[in-house]
């Protein structure tokens, strides 16, 4: 089950016994703002958490591209205006305004298949039931409180527990405590609605 893998996954706390993510972050934009050339070392070092939220946000690869290409242009423009309040969490506030943005202009209501593509050697039935399963998960993200989604959505991003800290304002223990809420709500939902629909079959 998602919710059994996600618990077992964790979350790295972004520390390998060198600099802080916080420490090389500020190295990196003091250089590219004054060389912005420089700039595309925070660009490799933050693409593909950045591209992977918007895509979990936005399910469709193409606005996922072009939310990316616009959060990394503003926050190139932007760069001279960064007092170091955190850099993730700079480039998140960017990130979700540019998925909102994304969402009002085109109106996406497709959401992100949260399971792996359909085996071909599946049975119609097979892909029937793993299509109604990722319905529900998303059913259940959506009625999450915001903070417990954001957390959930960030990890399943690929961010490390000190950059969502740090996205989210918050620290590293605050980050794991409503991670685990967030899956313990989760996993309370998706039983209420497997009970639901059993109900609702008799």
């Amino acid at each position: 089950m998602f919710v059994t893998s996600l618990s077992a996954r964790g979350m790295a706390d972004g520390r390998d016994g060198g600099a802080s993510d916080e420490q090389v972050d500020e190295e990196l934009v003091a250089t590219a703002k004054s060389d912005p050339q420089a700039f595309s070392l925070l660009y490799r070092r933050y693409v593909s958490p950045i591209y992977r939220y918007c895509y979990i946000r936005l399910g469709n690869q193409e606005l996922a591209e072009d939310a990316t290409s616009e959060v990394f242009l503003k926050a190139l423009a932007g760069l001279h205006q960064y007092r170091g309040a955190g850099f993730p969490a700079w480039l998140f506030r960017i990130a979700r305004n540019a998925i909102v943005d994304s969402q009002r202009r085109h109106r996406t209501t497709e959401p992100l298949d949260m399971v792996e593509p359909a085996d071909p050697a599946m049975s119609p039935e097979e892909v029937a039931l793993a299509r109604d399963e990722a319905a529900a998960l998303r059913s259940a993200l959506a009625a999450l409180p915001e903070d417990q989604r954001t957390v959930l959505e960030l990890q399943l991003a690929g961010w490390s527990g000190e950059r969502i800290a740090s996205a989210m304002g918050k620290s590293v223990g605050a980050v794991k405590m409503l991670r685990h809420r967030a899956i313990e709500g989760l996993r309370d939902l998706l039983i209420r609605g497997a009970s639901g629909s059993q109900r609702g079959r008799r």
